[in-house]
């Protein structure tokens, strides 16, 4: 049975499955998710522990099969903690974990742990063997109005509350990175106590640290949202990121509204065009508004500077990519004027 993040709480409450599997790349959701089934199987019964980590030296699937069949000393029920760093099991993981579901011990869960997971897992049989035995939830991180409202809860949590300014303050210094928004939270509630804090109270003490990856930055571009292009970039080569990523990405997306704009051209319709591309529903939006913003002009200056940004860091031309990189974002949101503007 798959599950969204809101419902396990309301699933644990019900009764208990016999395999548990979560997975995402937001730490702070992962491990609340992980805690809270850990803590159901606890108040079960379940007092016994055994933690395997596929990362650890020496680890072999095996050990799953044999934990399953060993018995505690100490207790009759148990817990089976298996953490996977990443979002894929291998062969051997992918034999185990169904001959795990084809003969569920007794009194024993399972509780996987693991990154996001790709494409190829989600029609893998392990997966389909954990779906139909026990419960998957996949977490995701969080943005916009479901992050104010997950900030929110955790607010009324510590007894605190703030007016929408407050909120959304602090919704943009700590976006991409839960685990900085709950230590925040546990800050603004040592300094203030519960009760409502001001917009200027949240501004004093909430640091700046919102997180973001080349995706949003991709977003926020082709939503022509200026102040974020500014932020994420500058964000981006603050953490080191790679130029050669960013300006990857970049021209990717360049590239792939060039295509549509020929398949538009050539009489394709929109539908075929995005299909054809692999323009799935969630971004149909976001590619539509840039398709109807960006000229085909634009769209050829993006790569021209794109070029050149390659150029520079390769160091076969001088100049700094980055601020060549602002550039091409700028172009991107229909903002050339501003192109000047250093980071």
């Amino acid at each position: 049975m798959q599950i969204k993040s809101g419902q396990l709480d309301a699933t644990l409450h019900k009764g208990l499955a016999p395999v548990y599997f979560i997975s995402g790349d937001e730490p702070l959701q992962l491990g609340e998710a992980a805690d809270a089934v850990r803590a159901a199987a606890r108040n079960a019964g379940y007092t016994a522990r055994e933690i395997l980590s596929a990362d650890s030296a020496g680890f072999t699937w095996h050990q799953l099969s044999v934990s399953a069949d060993s018995l505690s000393i100490f207790a009759d029920k148990k817990v089976i903690d298996l953490r996977l760093s990443g979002g894929t099991v291998g062969a051997d993981g992918a034999k185990a974990l169904v001959q795990y579901c084809g003969r569920l011990p007794d009194d024993t869960l399972l509780l996987v742990t693991a990154g996001k997971l790709g494409k190829d897992a989600l029609k893998a049989r392990w997966l389909n063997a954990l779906d139909q035995y026990g419960v998957i939830m996949q977490v995701w991180p969080l943005e916009g109005q479901d992050l104010m409202r997950w900030l929110q809860q955790r607010m009324q949590q510590r007894g605190l509350d703030a007016d929408r300014d407050g909120l959304s303050l602090l919704v943009a210094r700590v976006e991409g990175n839960l685990l900085a928004a709950a230590q925040e939270i546990e800050k603004l509630y040592v300094l203030y106590g519960s009760g409502h804090l001001s917009g200027q109270q949240i501004a004093d003490v909430v640091a700046d640290s919102s997180r973001y990856d080349v995706f949003a930055l991709i977003d926020s571009v082709l939503s022509a949202k200026a102040n974020r292009i500014f932020k994420i970039l500058a964000g981006l080569k603050a953490e080191g990121v790679a130029a050669p990523i960013v300006l990857w990405a970049l021209t990717r997306e360049a590239r792939v509204l060039v295509k549509l704009k020929q398949a538009l051209a050539s009489g394709q319709s929109r539908e075929l065009a995005f299909k054809n591309n692999q323009i799935w529903d969630k971004r149909k939006q976001i590619i539509g508004d840039a398709l109807n913003r960006l000229s085909n002009n634009e769209l050829n200056h993006i790569l021209v500077l794109g070029a050149k940004a390659d150029r520079q860091i390769k160091g076969q031309q001088p100049g700094q990519a980055w601020e060549t990189m602002l550039a091409v974002c700028l172009v991107f949101a229909s903002m050339p004027a501003f192109s000047g503007v250093k980071l």
